[in-house]
């Protein structure tokens, strides 16, 4: 079976109320979805509660949501939401919906944390490190969306609210940085 068969039978069976389906779910993305919101507050439980709610939310309303065919780019998108809105409640920031949704994550490009503390980074990794972290931080939030979650376009505008030219000049302006910033040899990296 692939992904997609499968995420359509894991949500369908999660929708009727299959008690494997719900921490099957839970089990393959909690860690993800908790990684993701940590590009976004250093506040662990404020990360933890966020995950919690979303999913006694998706409990709760089972039986009225829609089909997927992408579990993880569904939680992803709904996760964002929630956890936006709930960063806006701590900083006692008043921010629309809208404006909530421009926030952007602070994608921070490394090899996982305790393997940097561990190894010291190449003279190669370091380059792109330090190239990465010269873009926007929109720009390496649509960069993070699109080669590390493997997003297609539409699903990065969902997220984050673009249309679909715009995100994809965006990845391509990103790329042309980074291709003006760094030789050849390490751009193969990224």
């Amino acid at each position: 079976m692939d992904q997609i068969t499968n995420d359509n039978k894991l949500w369908e069976d999660f929708k009727k109320g299959e008690k494997y389906a719900l921490s099957h779910i839970y089990y393959l993305y909690v860690n993800q979805l908790f990684r993701y919101g940590k590009k976004f507050s250093s506040d662990d439980e404020l990360v933890k509660d966020t995950i919690q709610d979303l999913f006694f939310d998706l409990i709760r309303t089972r039986v009225n949501l829609g089909t997927t065919d992408h579990i993880y780019f569904y939680l992803i998108k709904a996760f964002r939401r929630r956890l936006l809105r709930s960063l806006s409640e701590t900083k006692k920031l008043k921010l629309s919906d809208e404006e909530a949704e421009m926030q952007v994550a602070n994608i921070v490009y490394s090899v996982e944390d305790e393997w940097i503390k561990k190894e010291q980074l190449t003279e190669k990794e370091e380059m792109l490190r330090n190239s990465l972290a010269e873009l926007s931080p929109k720009q390496r939030e649509i960069l993070y969306y699109r080669f590390t979650c493997d997003f297609e376009y539409s699903q990065i505008c969902e997220i984050m609210s673009l249309k679909y030219d715009s995100a994809r000049k965006q990845v391509f302006r990103a790329i042309k940085a980074l291709k003006d910033k760094l030789p050849d040899n390490v751009l193969y990296l990224f």
